[in-house]
Formats: C-alpha cells, structure tokens, sequence
C-alpha cells in the first residue's frame, strides 16, 4: 500500500461558499493520476466512508485530467461561522486524506537493473 499523501504535489481543502467545503487532490506525476483513476481506489463511496458522511452531503465529485487531480465537494452539517463549526475556512479538513491508502499498484513498476 502507499499512501495518498506521498504521491500527490496537493492535498487542500477550503471553503466553498457558507454551505459547502472543496477538496482538491493533485497528483505530482500524470502516471500515477491515471493509475489511481483505473484503480477505482479514490471513489464518492471511499471519501463519505472516510469522512462519516452520507452520500447526499457529496455534493460533486470529479477526476479533472487537465490538472491530473480529483476534486470534491461536500454539504456542512451547519453554516460556516455557526455556534459550533470546527474549522470556519474549510482549510483543515484534507488531514484524512493524507494517509489514505492506495494499492502498491499505483506506483510505477520500476525497471530492474541490467
């Protein structure tokens, strides 16, 4: 396995309005982009199961292949700035998926030497 962290240039999130907050996961090498896009590791169902949310808080998920990055958008549960909110700017809410694992299978298989 190797982590999702370790093979992307960005891993953000921000606010997208009062009511929603974007994700963009950017990846360092178009390869492991497209890699990862055919493994079928990086889904709608994986994030909600990452994040604990249901499915109709996944508001738009997309692999963009003009900037070899998957981007996504999910429903607060309140307003931004409400009694409560955790994280106002959005700007926290990547951690998790840092160390979310993605197969070996991902990574180009490097040549044996001669």
């Amino acid at each position: 396995m190797v982590r999702l962290g370790d093979v992307t240039s960005t891993v953000r999130s921000k606010n997208a309005g009062p009511d929603c907050i974007t994700f963009d996961i950017i990846f360092k090498d178009a390869d492991v982009y497209e890699r990862v896009k055919a493994s079928g590791a990086l889904t709608p169902e994986r994030i909600c199961q990452l994040y604990g949310i249901h499915p109709e808080r996944l508001v738009h998920f997309t692999a963009f292949d003009p900037a070899q990055a998957f981007k996504f958008t999910i429903r607060r549960v309140r307003p931004s700035g409400s009694p409560g909110e955790t994280d106002v700017m959005g700007s926290q809410m990547y951690a998790p998926l840092l160390d979310l694992e993605l197969p070996a299978t991902v990574l180009p298989q490097s040549t044996p030497a001669a």
